[in-house]
């Protein structure tokens, strides 16, 4: 009997428009790390190979400024998300089914589904609230604002993670007399372990890329990288933008490279 079993490989044109598709996706961001190179100053006319950008970019103060403050603000709401995420995986998958455990995990979603925009101008308008009661200007509300957004996309990975684990060693542990804490310590946890960095990882990659909360929530002088870049783009554009893009793309490819690593199902 012939194999029915449908291929969508085998589609008249699947491959060129697979093709095409990776060039639209890729062709840009190819185009902006071979330009980052440029030596002239024009983003659009090659004038020769030079390492000029980059070195400029190191140089300046205000993107050193923007960099350093980006990896603050992603490092805590990282850690802060992971953390709130860890405790919601637990909670929602170390138990029995209950009432309501569909609408906690539309509600712990809900940052994934609603546009980022809507979520930008209600955290705007929260903390400009908050700012007018304490006058409190600080990066704070950017991390919280930032952590906030940032725990579904933790909380997905240490859930999996979770689902995939095998409770045998946890009744184990429990047969062996070990209380909750033990049994959380010495196996839950050293199990669940490449769930959580790769959830952090996750989330310290969504917020340093972040423009949009960022641009409502930041109060003046709190630039992160992306805005920085952003506020460039309104004046004149040199290549020392696409520098600044080269040097963000090769560090959110090494952490998604990682993410994958831990997260891939081993043979």
């Amino acid at each position: 009997m012939a194999d029915r079993r449908f291929e969508p490989t085998r589609i008249p044109g699947f491959a060129t428009v697979a093709v095409l598709a990776f060039v639209a996706l890729y062709l840009p961001i190819f185009t902006l790390v071979a330009y980052a190179f440029n030596g002239g100053t024009s983003i659009a006319v090659w004038e020769g190979v030079s390492l000029h950008w980059f070195s400029k970019a190191w140089e300046n103060e205000a993107v050193k400024s923007a960099t350093l403050r980006s990896l603050t603000i992603a490092s805590l709401a990282a850690i802060i998300a992971t953390g709130c995420a860890t405790l919601a995986a637990l909670g929602t998958t170390r138990r029995r089914a209950f009432k309501g455990q569909t609408f906690i995990y539309v509600m712990i979603n809900q940052p994934l589904m609603v546009p980022e925009i809507v979520t930008a101008v209600a955290l705007l308008i929260l903390f400009g609230m908050v700012k007018q009661w304490t006058g409190y200007q600080g990066l704070g509300y950017l991390v919280l604002a930032h952590s906030a957004f940032c725990i579904p996309f933790a909380y997905l990975p240490i859930r999996a993670r979770l689902e995939g684990m095998d409770l045998s060693l946890e009744t184990a542990a429990a047969d062996l007399y070990a209380n909750p804490w033990q049994t959380f310590r010495h196996v839950t946890l050293p199990l669940l372990a490449p769930g959580i960095l790769a959830g952090a990882m996750l989330a310290f990659v969504i917020s340093l890329d972040d423009v949009v909360i960022t641009e409502f929530v930041k109060s003046g002088g709190q630039d992160t990288l992306p805005t920085y870049m952003l506020g460039q783009m309104r004046r004149a554009i040199t290549p020392e933008v696409n520098a600044i893009s080269t040097g963000l793309l090769g560090l959110t490819v090494i952490l998604l490279t990682a993410f994958f690593l831990l997260t891939r199902k081993k043979a």
